[in-house]
């Protein structure tokens, strides 16, 4: 995979894009890359937490102008083919059975926003800007749309989609879009810590639970949503990794997961 690099150590995965000089934008390959890696790494035992990271001053610059000046003579049925890549790339991102941490060390724009977004915990060095500029080319962020809603909320996405400002990192954190800002230098340190946290807890659990939000947000608390929620539980009690947890509990011991 030319357009990033795939890493793992220890119970860590870490996603690097690797197209500096164009700012890490993505094509048809990139998109094709991410989707293979984030399939691959979310099916591997091995791996408990995937870091989506980037090289050089732009973490994501959205779509690659070589590739938009060939979408530009694409047909209707091209255009709906091309969509469906990346709808499918930004799902498999999201729905990545294990919790994802992206590492926004720069400026993050327009598709970009969809990859940040698809992520379960969001870092950002605080000189980062970020920018859903679709409107300024006479487009809309459709596919990215589901994701990036969700990270924000419906009433920054109203200003931001319809007026593509640029917005700093301290406001993408007001808003709910990124969790933590800081400096630079201390990107790595914050990730760090959450990947000790996400390692430390019980691999199914963890698993569930990011499940859970995915499936229960924004949804009428009616009794079909109850009962999913009573079945969930359930489950996760009665499995091997619920009663070790709560034995270790019990017995103040560690769980056999940390062995």
């Amino acid at each position: 995979m030319s357009n990033l690099t795939v890493n793992v150590q220890a119970h860590r995965a870490t996603v690097t894009l690797t197209r500096p000089a164009l700012r890490n934008a993505f094509n048809d390959e990139v998109i094709a890359d991410l989707t293979a890696a984030f399939a691959e790494l979310g099916a591997r035992d091995d791996v408990r937490v995937i870091v989506l990271a980037a090289e050089g001053p732009a973490f994501c610059a959205g779509a690659d102008l070589n590739w938009m000046r060939r979408m530009a003579d694409y047909s209707r049925q091209d255009n709906l083919a091309d969509a469906g890549r990346l709808a499918a790339m930004l799902r498999t991102l999201y729905e990545c059975p294990r919790p994802t941490i992206a590492r926004v060390q720069g400026d993050v724009y327009a598709g970009g926003m969809g990859l940040v977004a698809c992520c379960d915990l969001v870092v950002s060095a605080e000189t980062a800007g970020f920018c859903l500029s679709e409107v300024k080319l006479g487009l809309i962020p459709a596919t990215i749309a589901p994701y990036v809603i969700r990270a924000m909320g419906p009433r920054a996405a109203h200003r931001y989609f319809l007026t593509a400002e640029r917005f700093s990192a301290a406001e993408a954190r007001r808003i709910g879009f990124v969790h933590e800002v800081v400096p630079a230098d201390r990107l790595d340190a914050q990730v760090d810590e959450w990947v000790r946290a996400l390692s430390s807890a019980g691999p199914a659990a963890v698993r569930a639970c990011k499940r859970l939000v995915q499936d229960v947000a924004e949804r009428p608390i009616d009794a079909a949503l109850i009962e999913s929620t009573v079945q969930r539980i359930a489950d996760i009690r009665a499995s091997a990794e619920g009663k070790e947890g709560v034995q270790s509990f019990l017995h103040k011991r560690p769980p056999q997961w940390l062995g």
